[in-house]
This record gives C-alpha cells, sequence and structure tokens, in this order.
C-alpha cells in the first residue's frame, strides 16, 4: 500500500480529472488519489468511476451530496485517509494550477523532516505565472495580511498545495474549522504552527487553470478578511 494520498476536491472537473490522474499514476513514486466531489452535474463522478476501473486500489471517490466547499471537502478526505492509515496526506487542486510533479518535491520536504510542506508562491524561488498583475497584488497582500494579524512566519498563507504528516491532522481539531475557502487554508496552517509542527515552504510557479471555471467569489474573499480575527481567539 502507498504511505501518500492526494486528496483533490471536485465540481465540474471532468475536463482535468483523467488527465490528472494519468499524470500522477505514471510517478515512480506510487501515490493514490482521493477525490472528492459534491456531486457535478456534468459528469465528473462518471469519469472517475471509469478510471477506478483502470486504476484499481489507487484512485478513489467519495461523493456527497451537493456543493459543501472546499474547507468540508479537504476535512472530509482527511478522515478518510486517516482511516485508512496513509502516512502523508496532500492537498491539490484539479485544475493543474498546482503542478503534479510538485508532489514529489513537498513528499520529499516531509520525508526530511517537515511536518508541513507548502507549495509556496511567494518564497525565494516561488512564482505566478498567468495571473494578471491585480491579482497577484492581491494575493500578495492577503498574506501580509495574515502575517501581520496572526504572527506567523509563512510567505503564502492562503495556498493550497500542501502536505501534512498524519500527526499533524490528527493533532487538529477539525471539527472545530468552520472555514471553506482561502480562510480554511490559513486556519490549517496557524493550528499547525500553533501546536509546534515544523512548516517548511517550498518554492513553487502556480499557473492559472486551462480548463474549467473558477469556483472563486467575493464571498471567499471576505470570510478570510474576516476570519482571520476569529482564528486567534479559536481553540483548533
Amino acid at each position: 500500500m502507498s504511505d501518500a494520498l492526494v486528496i483533490i476536491p471536485t465540481y465540474n472537473e471532468i475536463d482535468n480529472v483523467e488527465r490528472m490522474t494519468r499524470v500522477v499514476m505514471a510517478f515512480e513514486k506510487d501515490f493514490h488519489i482521493l477525490y472528492v466531489d459534491d456531486n457535478s452535474p456534468d459528469g465528473t463522478a462518471q469519469k472517475i468511476k471509469a478510471l477506478q476501473q483502470e486504476f484499481p486500489g489507487r484512485v478513489f471517490i467519495e461523493e456527497r451530496q451537493g456543493k459543501l466547499g472546499l474547507g468540508t471537502a479537504y476535512i472530509h478526505g482527511f478522515k478518510w485517509g486517516i482511516s485508512k492509515g496513509y502516512d502523508f496526506l496532500f492537498e491539490m487542486d484539479c485544475d493543474f494550477s498546482h503542478n503534479p510533479e510538485d508532489l514529489i518535491r513537498l513528499y520529499q520536504a516531509c520525508i526530511d523532516g517537515a511536518d508541513v510542506s507548502i507549495g509556496s508562491r511567494y518564497c525565494k524561488g516561488g512564482k505566478v505565472s498567468n495571473w494578471p498583475l491585480k491579482r497577484i497584488l492581491m494575493s500578495y497582500f492577503a498574506s501580509v495580511y495574515v502575517r501581520l494579524i496572526l504572527w506567523i512566519g509563512i510567505r503564502d498563507t492562503t495556498a493550497g498545495f500542501k502536505c501534512y504528516r498524519r500527526k499533524v491532522l490528527e493533532t487538529i481539531d477539525l471539527d472545530a474549522i468552520p472555514f471553506i475557502g482561502y480562510a480554511f487554508q490559513i486556519c490549517m496552517k496557524y493550528a499547525a504552527v500553533k501546536h509546534g509542527f515544523k512548516v517548511t515552504e517550498v518554492p513553487i510557479t502556480f499557473i492559472d487553470r486551462q480548463y474549467g471555471e473558477s469556483k472563486m467569489s467575493s464571498g471567499i474573499f471576505k470570510e478570510a478578511f474576516f476570519g482571520v480575527w476569529k482564528m486567534r481567539k479559536m481553540k483548533i
């Protein structure tokens, strides 16, 4: 059995799931994939089930009844992965904004001693491709804002490409995290730091999605803006 599970939430990602699966399955390192699908109307789940027949015991799907949010999808996946005994659990987008080749680098960072490794756009060597300048500045200064409020020394506080050692997810009170978007990503990092885990940033190049539609909304930005103040008082 593999020690590494890549958790990928999906909603209308039929253009990406087959390509993503084939890229990850081709690695020399044996990664397993868990897709958490929120009842995609475009047939994403059916495509994943077809891929399961081709990659038995390596590709899994958990289907939920509706669009319940990114944070709850990852928590669902974390609990599933912990119950199955995986030692390293990854968060990754399905849209290839995260380069699956970097899974190996994030895995190695944890093998080398990190408890959490982050695919970082804003540490030395990290960068963003294909984003307009306005969005780059908004994302960068959002991380600055979070660092000032939470006092955590992480350059890319909203990053969604990460590897966790299982002990981190077993320590954090996942049920106490109410956030679904960027705030969820911030809160998980903050909780790891508060519990004294070693967090390492690995430089990546983030590429804007090529297929499908962005799930971003103004509500997700508002949740993160106000959520960081709530995190300071939370027991997680």
